[in-house]
C-alpha cells in the first residue's frame, strides 16, 4: 500500500515541478523578478511542494515495507 502511495505522491510531485517551471517562466514571475529580484510566490510554493512531494513519494516507493514477526 505504501508504494501505490509513494508512487502517487512522486507522480503529483513532478507535476507540480513541471507547473512550476512553466510558472516561472511566465511574464507575471519575469516582472516579479525584475522589480523585487525573486519569482513570484505561486511559483515557488509550486517547485517547493513539487519537490518535496517527489522526495516523500520516493522514499515510499522505494523503502520497502517491514513486516513484523510475532
Amino acid at each position: 500500500m505504501n508504494k501505490i502511495i509513494g508512487l502517487a505522491l512522486l507522480a503529483v510531485g513532478i507535476v507540480l515541478i513541471i507547473y512550476g517551471i512553466n510558472a516561472s517562466n511566465s511574464v507575471s514571475s519575469d516582472l516579479s523578478r525584475t522589480f523585487t529580484g525573486s519569482p513570484t510566490n505561486k511559483t515557488l510554493w509550486l517547485l517547493l511542494g513539487g519537490v518535496a512531494a517527489a522526495i516523500v513519494g520516493a522514499a515510499l516507493t522505494f523503502t520497502g515495507s517491514r513486516k513484523i514477526d510475532k
